[in-house]
């Protein structure tokens, strides 16, 4: 395999290693929440799967959930560059 080959492979796995928003349904309450119009959403990555609940309309829900997911790949491939960090002196 040539490098061209394996670098491609690499980034298309790990793309496919990214979360995604798999569904949002409506619900009943959770247990100790109040109120109506609770939907419930899945993301997942891989074999994982994360389920959360929220308050709103389907439009609002899958809003937020998609946030959510960008969040969390966002944090998975940090922004790479170089910070310049200075020392500030001591006052005295």
């Amino acid at each position: 395999m040539s490098a061209a080959q394996d670098a491609v492979r690499k980034s298309s796995s790990a793309a496919s290693a990214d979360y995604r928003l798999t569904s949002v349904t409506k619900s009943e309450p959770p247990d100790g929440a109040e109120g109506g119009n609770w939907h419930r959403y899945e993301l997942a990555r891989g074999g994982a799967v994360i389920t959360g609940y929220r308050q709103g309309t389907m439009k609002e829900v899958t809003r937020v959930a998609e946030e959510i997911v960008r969040g969390l790949n966002e944090r998975r491939f940090p922004r790479k560059g170089r910070v310049q960090l200075t020392r500030s002196r001591r006052s005295n």
